[in-house]
C-alpha cells in the first residue's frame, strides 16, 4: 500500500516528480473560477440575499417535491435497489469546479471504485451557481467511466440556480411553473429586486453531456432533492440543507418518518454536523434539529457524513454509550479549505487522539505558506517545509507532531503560522478569541485555487457487510504514483449489529 501523509512528506505528495494522467481527461478549454472575482460573487448573491431578506429555499423545495410526487415519484422518496447484503459504494462531494483539482481525483476514484454498486455525491455538484448548462465538463465528463449510478444531494451552490440544474439532471424534472409575485414592499419583494433567476437549461447541450454517460447501468432517476435508499442491510438517507444549512418542517417530518425502524442508517447531508471543532446540529424549521434525530437510539444512525467544507475530518462521538461517526468529506475537487486553522480538538468528548483530518494541519500550513509566498513575492519569508510546518503546528497547539520532526521552531516560523491563522493553545483565563479562523475560511481559502500538485483532495469508499461497515478515506494529490495506488488516510469500522 502506498505511504500516506501520516507516514512521510513523500506520502503527502510533496516530493513527487511525475505528474498524474488526469490532465488527459480534461477538456481542451477549462473555465478558471476565481472566488475573488466580483462577477463570480455577484452570480452567487442569492445566499447573502436569503440571509438578509428571508430564505425561500423551503418553499421552493416543497414545490419541487410536490411536482415530483404528482409526476409519479413515491411520496416517501424511496429509491428502490436490489443490492446484496455485502457490497460497496463510493462517496464524494464538492466536486464541480471543472479544473485540475477536480480531475486529479478521478483516476484514483475510478481505481478504488472497482466493483462498487453506486456512488453518492454530497453537496455542491456544480460551481459557482449550479447551472444546468455546466454539467458537461463538471459532472458527466469526469465521471464518464464510472460504471454505476450516481445519486446526489444539492449543496448551497446548486441552490444559487434555484436547484433547477440539479433537478433537471438528477430527477429529470422540468422547470417549476411561475408563481404570482410577492406583495410590494414585503421582504420577499425587496429580495426579488436583486434575486438571480435560474438559468434556462439548454436541452441540446444537456443531451450531449448525458451522452458521456450513456449506459443504462449508469443512470437512475432519483425522486427528489432529498431521498432515502434501502441498500442491503443499510438505509442511506440524503437531506437537502439548501442555501443556509437548515431544513424545512416538511422535510423534517419526512426525515423522522424514513428514519423509523431498526435498520442501521447513514445520514448524508450538505452541511456537516461536527466541523472545525464546532457543533452545527442543523435546525429544523418549527423546532428541533437533524442531530436530535441522528442521536435518538430508536432511529439507529451509525454515521452522519456531510460535504460543504472542502477537506476531510472525522469525529467519533460517544452518544450514551454508543459511537456515532461524524464525518466531513468535501475534498472531491473544489478549492481546499484550510485544516491548519482548526484549533486543538475538544468537542463532544473527542480529543486529538480520536480526531483525524486530511490534509494534515502541517501540510495545509505548508500549502498555504507556499501559495502566499509566491503570490506576495515573499517566498523567503513565507514558505515553510512540511517539517517546519509540522514543528510549529505542534508547538502552537500543544499536540504531538503527526509526523515526527526535530526541526527547531524559529521566530519566522511562528510569525508565518500566526499570519496564516494557526490557532494558539488557549491560555488559562483567556476570554477573547479573535475570529481569525472564520475570517481565513471565508476570505482566504476560496482564493487557494491552484493548478499545481499536491492538491490534497479525498474521497470515501464504504464497504458493507451484514455485521460491519468499513469506511476508508483515500487521498488524491495529482501525482502519478498516488493515482496508481491512492494513499489511505483514514480507516474505521462500524458495527451494524
Amino acid at each position: 500500500m502506498s505511504p500516506s501523509s501520516r507516514d512521510s512528506a513523500a506520502g503527502a505528495g510533496w516530493h513527487s516528480q511525475e505528474p498524474g494522467t488526469f490532465r488527459r481527461l480534461m477538456p481542451a478549454k477549462v473555465e478558471k473560477i476565481s472566488w475573488l472575482n466580483p462577477a463570480t460573487l455577484w452570480k452567487a448573491r442569492n445566499g447573502p440575499l436569503a440571509s438578509l431578506f428571508g430564505d425561500p429555499t423551503g418553499h421552493q423545495r416543497s414545490r419541487w417535491v410536490r411536482e415530483q410526487v404528482a409526476r409519479g415519484a413515491s411520496p416517501d422518496l424511496l429509491i428502490e435497489r436490489d443490492d446484496p447484503d455485502t457490497y460497496s459504494f463510493m462517496l464524494i462531494a464538492d466536486t464541480g469546479e471543472g479544473g485540475a483539482s477536480q480531475y486529479a481525483v478521478v483516476p484514483g476514484f475510478l481505481k478504488m471504485s472497482e466493483g462498487t454498486r453506486f456512488a453518492v455525491l454530497s453537496s455542491d455538484v456544480i460551481y459557482p451557481v449550479g447551472s444546468g448548462n455546466e454539467y458537461g465538463n463538471k459532472f458527466f465528463r469526469p465521471y464518464q467511466d464510472y460504471a454505476a449510478p450516481i445519486y446526489a444531494v444539492p449543496g448551497n451552490h446548486d441552490w444559487y440556480d434555484g436547484n433547477n440544474g440539479f433537478m433537471r439532471v438528477f430527477c429529470d424534472a422540468p422547470a417549476l411553473p411561475p408563481e404570482p409575485g410577492p406583495k410590494v414592499l414585503s421582504a420577499a419583494w425587496w429580495r426579488g429586486l436583486l434575486w438571480r433567476s435560474p438559468e434556462a437549461v439548454d436541452e441540446r447541450r444537456l443531451a450531449e453531456a448525458r451522452a458521456l454517460r450513456p449506459s443504462p447501468a449508469q443512470r437512475d432517476v432519483q425522486p427528489g432533492p432529498y431521498w432515502a435508499v434501502d441498500s442491503g442491510p443499510l438505509r442511506i438517507i440524503g437531506i437537502d440543507t439548501g442555501l443556509l444549512g437548515g431544513i424545512d418542517q416538511e422535510q423534517g417530518e419526512w426525515l423522522k418518518c424514513v428514519s423509523r425502524g431498526p435498520k442501521p442508517k447513514i445520514l448524508v447531508t450538505g452541511s456537516p454536523i461536527y466541523v472545525d471543532n464546532e457543533y452545527h446540529p442543523c435546525a429544523i424549521e418549527g423546532g428541533g434539529t437533524v442531530d436530535d434525530i441522528v442521536r435518538d437510539p430508536a432511529y439507529n444512525y451509525v454515521a452522519a457524513i456531510g460535504g460543504d467544507i472542502h477537506n476531510y475530518q472525522h469525529y467519533p462521538v460517544d452518544v450514551d454509550g454508543r459511537t456515532i461517526e461524524y464525518v466531513v468529506s468535501g475534498g472531491g475537487g473544489a478549492f481546499m479549505h484550510a485544516t491548519h486553522t482548526i484549533p486543538r480538538i475538544s468537542t463532544a468528548g473527542v480529543t486529538e487522539r480520536d480526531f483525524r483530518c486530511y490534509p494534515l494541519r502541517a501540510d495545509s500550513l505548508a500549502f498555504y505558506a507556499r501559495l502566499y509566498g509566491r503570490r506576495l513575492h515573499l517566498r523567503r519569508f513565507f514558505e515553510l517545509t512540511s517539517e517546519e510546518a509540522s514543528a510549529v503546528i505542534a508547538e502552537r497547539l500543544g499536540i504531538p507532531a503527526t509526523r515526527a520532526t526535530d526541526e527547531p521552531v524559529t521566530l519566522r516560523m511562528r510569525m508565518v503560522a500566526a499570519l496564516l491563522g494557526v490557532a494558539a493553545k488557549p491560555r488559562r483565563g483567556a476570554r477573547v478569541r479573535l475570529p481569525v479562523r472564520k475570517i481565513y475560511a471565508g476570505a482566504f481559502s476560496p482564493s487557494s485555487v491552484t493548478y499545481t500538485p499536491p492538491f490534497f483532495k479525498s474521497f470515501l469508499r464504504l464497504d458493507v457487510t451484514p455485521d460491519h461497515l468499513r469506511i476508508r478515506c483515500f487521498a488524491a494529490t495529482g501525482s502519478l504514483d498516488q493515482e496508481l495506488d491512492p494513499p489511505l488516510e483514514d480507516e474505521f469500522t462500524v458495527k451494524l449489529r
